[in-house]
């Protein structure tokens, strides 16, 4: 015990600033990256590559597997050349953020106020119109498995590009709409239908598909329902409906910022 104490005596009387510093940047780094991965499926992925890696030391040390030690050892090379190759999709998502927003992004910034602002307008003129609409706000969770099921877009949101969209002749109208901040990524886009939907009979399926995602995720989804005009949102296998412009930016700031928004008053028509 006297000789675990000295050795560890000895290590922090050899740990100065710059070792200090050292650490901290190593340490903010695997936050960011933990950050990033929060909630999608990639954290999943790093999850099951750690308890691997760890159940397989652990039956290396135990029963002296000399091949499987020799294994691991060899296997960290190989595995900072597959990181980067599993997670590109995050990775890549993180640099495009940091190169629209600067560091400011990650400090605080945010453009979710413009999205929202975007979104309402947008899905008033469609309620107005009746033109069917269904868009979903991704968050946390990364939603590149549905983006791929539709068209790339790639472009600046804006009420007028969204209203264009849901037209009822345009060839994306039919599907929905994956915004990621302030940025239309992709149209046209198949979402999962839920399989516990218990709402009333007219809503059909685009109503289905918007508790669908947000059942699987983090996103949320708007709905205007091409019949009625009826403005819905939802979020975490539920429902908010018949909500005017005014209600739907309270409703989604709520939902997009539960910590600065004022919280959803508990007469909200809730499925």
């Amino acid at each position: 015990m006297s000789d675990l104490v000295q050795v560890v005596w000895m290590t922090l009387n050899r740990f100065g600033f710059r070792s200090f510093l050292d650490v901290l940047i190593i340490a903010a780094i695997f936050y960011w990256l933990l950050l990033l991965l929060r909630g999608t499926t990639a954290m999943s992925l790093l999850r099951g590559i750690v308890i691997v890696l760890l159940f397989s030391f652990i039956l290396s040390s135990v029963f002296q597997l000399t091949m499987v030690g020799w294994l691991l050892r060899n296997s960290f090379p190989a595995l900072l050349i597959a990181i980067p190759i599993l997670f590109q999709p995050e990775l890549r998502r993180a640099l495009e953020r940091v190169g629209r927003t600067g560091f400011r992004g990650w400090v605080g910034a945010s453009e979710t106020d413009t999205m929202i602002g975007m979104v309402s307008e947008a899905c008033c003129s469609l309620s107005q119109l009746r033109y069917g609409a269904l868009m979903v706000l991704e968050r946390d969770t990364g939603l590149q498995d549905y983006i791929d099921t539709g068209i790339d877009v790639d472009a600046t949101a804006s009420s007028e590009l969204l209203v264009s969209i849901f037209f009822p002749n345009s060839p994306l109208h039919d599907g929905a709409v994956i915004l990621r901040q302030n940025r239309v990524v992709a149209a046209g886009c198949v979402l999962p239908l839920s399989d516990n939907f218990q709402a009333d009979s007219h809503l059909g399926t685009r109503h289905r598909a918007a508790i669908g995602i947000s059942e699987r995720t983090d996103a949320i989804s708007v709905v205007v329902s091409g019949e009625t005009g009826i403005i819905s949102v939802a979020a975490n296998g539920r429902f908010i409906r018949d909500l005017d412009e005014s209600r739907l930016r309270r409703v989604l700031a709520n939902l997009c910022n539960p910590s600065s928004s004022p919280r959803v008053r508990s007469d909200s028509k809730v499925e």
